[in-house]
């Protein structure tokens, strides 16, 4: 059959962008679906504020008369800029188990950042790494977390078949909640006491309103050396925070500021949605809302959502102060896993820190590259 793509220019074409994972996802019992309304607001350009600074394009395939497959290209001209790289990414590739229909896609993308002057394409990557990366190479058979991949086994053959290499992985962990708290946590925690820390934590998210703005400009701050990250504007801030304040609990939420209140180090987590998800298919309305928030309730896992150190308060043992003050709300909440998130592979500390707690390897995620 031949194969026909052709580029997202309607809101129907974006429609069938968004819902083709659910049709390939049908019958993949670890898939979870993304929430429909944010998609909507991320492929938005007039919602997106990432759109202003890379040059995007969605494509879908269609065969036989179906929409079989898609793959949005982007180049992150800001990003390229600051770190003097002239990289294209390609992300949120989705087909069937079909080598034709993905070759098109990858080729297609191929040809038009090759047009557009850059020299090497990567992905799965998004507009920075807040979005999902890579593809799944390892735990197929373990259940998925928001803002992951979950790829099929398929994919990352295929685009090794297409030329691409391993440009890096990431790892997911998952941690038992231990009854007590371990010995060398008490003890890191007795010394920073004494030295003018304080633990800010909350029972209301209007009290974590003031400190979305300094929690950004760290991040900012301490994230300018991972891998894909685009320093936020005022206005990104902002924009993130609406997105995903509502549904955090702000007992999940841990500060810690110096003697002149400088937040210096937070960490932020909230109770999986990942079951509410499921059942309402990432939909909102009419009644998904209420399956998400059921699911909060009833979940027994935690999840990583960010979190960040200031640099010169590396090696104090911030990490672990705000390691105790999490592992303490989530042994009040009756939760007994925390799931980390990815991790970039290389992020030595952060990573032993978690090893540390019990934390053991579940799902390896590999971002590919080509030269082009």
């Amino acid at each position: 059959m031949e194969i026909e793509l052709f580029e997202v220019k309607s809101k129907s074409d974006l429609r069938r962008f968004i819902y083709l994972p659910e049709k390939i996802h049908k019958n993949h019992k670890n898939w979870l679906p993304s929430l429909i309304s944010d998609d909507w607001t991320l492929f938005d350009p007039k919602k997106n504020r990432a759109f202003g600074y890379c040059d995007t394009i969605l494509v879908l395939a269609r065969k036989n008369g179906e929409v079989v497959g898609r793959i949005m290209g982007i180049i992150n001209r800001k990003y390229n800029e600051i770190h003097n790289e002239n990289n294209a990414r390609f992300v949120f590739m989705e087909c069937f188990d079909d080598k034709e229909v993905f070759h098109a896609l990858i080729s297609y993308i191929e040809k038009w950042a090759k047009e557009k002057g850059t020299s090497k394409l990567i992905g799965p990557f998004g507009f920075s790494d807040k979005d999902p990366q890579g593809f799944l190479v390892e735990g197929f058979d373990k259940p998925t977390v928001m803002v992951t991949n979950c790829s099929l086994p398929y994919m990352a053959d295929y685009i090794e078949r297409e030329g691409f290499s391993q440009l890096l992985d990431l790892v997911q962990y998952r941690v038992a909640i231990p009854d007590e708290l371990p010995d060398f946590y008490l003890k890191i925690l007795e010394r920073l006491n004494k030295n003018g820390y304080v633990l800010q934590e909350f029972k209301h998210i209007k009290d974590v309103k003031p400190y979305i703005v300094p929690v950004f400009k760290l991040t900012n701050e301490a994230f300018s050396k991972i891998y894909g990250y685009v320093p936020y504007d005022e206005k990104e801030m902002n924009d993130f925070a609406n997105r995903y304040l509502p549904i955090l609990n702000p007992k999940f939420i841990k500060l810690i500021t110096n003697k002149g209140n400088e937040v210096i180090a937070y960490i932020i987590a909230m109770p999986s949605i990942s079951e509410g998800l499921r059942k309402s298919k990432g939909r909102l309305f009419p009644f998904g809302f209420i399956q998400i928030l059921r699911s909060m309730k009833k979940t027994k896992e935690l999840d990583l959502f960010l979190g960040a150190i200031k640099y010169e308060y590396r090696n104090v043992g911030l990490d672990s102060l705000l390691a105790t003050a999490m592992l303490k709300s989530a042994k009040e909440a009756k939760l007994e896993i925390i799931d980390s998130h990815v991790i970039l592979e290389q992020n030595t500390k952060m990573r032993a820190e978690i090893e540390r707690v019990g934390g053991e390897i579940y799902k390896r995620y590999r971002i590919f590259q080509k030269d082009i």
